[in-house]
């Protein structure tokens, strides 16, 4: 298994150091971004979205931007049919496997997994289905309605008094909770229920805070990025300190040791392959103290704001914003899968 991308001899900073083949002129392409939504995450989105235009206009591409809140983009895109799509969206509606199959219908190449890889990762619990079935190691859990159990019950099934309750199809872990009592178990699954009142519940596992990119070549090879260690001032890795400034520090590559580490990545690794992923991911997992590695989710379109962490992997790697880019746009054009 390849651990690490070879980055060649120098670290890319600007356009004139990008090599670009004759698949990629700039001056003939037209690249639309997505971005914003309507999910939980719109924001973030937003963000991503400027940051891979302004990287995209910086390397001489033709650039559009939509809003995919503003159901319009979707005549404009099929009128101005652009040579690529790339997916800044985050979360539902653009993670989960439904813009990826209007972009199908559209007959436009878009950046990221496809239709089926997507919809898989953003539901947890067929997630993790997969990676059981594959073998990886990944916490015990359960979907189940409100009012099926109570906290006594499900402690009971998974064997341990610390819970984590979270939503079954959102992403940076907006509505998760950690509950050790009843009243916090009832109030965080009214937080993750969905509109059928199903949420995830987990076993909570102590450890350390560990996430794995991957990111494919031009012959669509996946191997996994520096292992990063988030650690969280207070409380744990939630929507609200994940995007509040200062409050997580980074560790890349983390501090742990070469076995934990080949482990990991392993894991991130296989669980891109599982799911056929494709293009990137980002798979979230936790270490614990005695070296176990437990496969919490991945993610098929991380964050790609000035501040998200695949940026922060592959920069250790050598590769700065405007070969990330170009690595993202080649692969649109090898989505074989729905």
């Amino acid at each position: 298994m390849t651990s690490n991308f070879s980055t060649g001899n120098s670290t890319l900073t600007s356009k004139t150091d990008v090599t670009l083949d004759s698949t990629l002129d700039p001056e003939a392409m037209s690249i639309a971004v997505l971005q914003g939504g309507v999910s939980a995450e719109r924001e973030v989105s937003l963000r991503s979205g400027d940051n891979v235009t302004k990287g995209l206009r910086d390397l001489g591409f033709s650039v559009s931007v939509y809003d995919a809140a503003d159901l319009s983009f979707i005549e404009e895109l099929r009128s101005s049919k652009p040579d690529i799509v790339f997916n800044a969206l985050h979360g539902r509606f653009g993670e989960d496997g439904t813009i990826q199959g209007l972009l199908e219908i559209l007959g436009i190449p878009y950046t990221g997994s496809g239709v089926l890889a997507s919809a898989l990762a953003m539901n947890k619990q067929a997630s993790k289905d997969i990676f059981i079935a594959a073998g990886l190691t990944t916490p015990k859990g359960f979907l189940m309605q409100q009012g099926d159990f109570s906290f006594a019950e499900c402690a009971q099934k998974l064997g341990t008094n610390c819970l984590v309750v979270k939503p079954n199809g959102e992403g940076s872990s907006v509505g998760v909770s950690i509950v050790n009592n009843e009243a916090d178990f009832a109030s965080g699954f009214n937080d993750a229920k969905d509109s059928n009142h199903y949420a995830l519940v987990e076993e909570c596992i102590p450890g350390r805070e560990i996430t794995v990119g991957v990111l494919e070549d031009a012959c669509g090879n996946a191997s996994a990025l520096p292992v990063i260690e988030i650690i969280p001032k207070t409380d744990f890795y939630h929507y609200e300190n994940k995007y509040a400034a200062g409050a997580v520090s980074y560790v890349v590559p983390a501090k742990i040791d070469v076995a934990a580490t080949e482990k990991c990545k392993e894991l991130a690794l296989k669980a891109h392959l599982a799911l056929g992923c494709h293009g990137y991911s980002r798979s979230d997992i936790r270490l614990t103290d005695d070296g176990v590695a437990y496969l919490l989710e991945t993610n098929t379109l991380p964050g790609l704001t000035e501040d998200s962490l695949i940026p922060k992997a592959v920069e250790r790697d050598g590769i700065q914003l405007p070969e990330l880019l170009v690595r993202i746009v080649k692969s649109a054009y090898k989505v074989d899968e729905l």
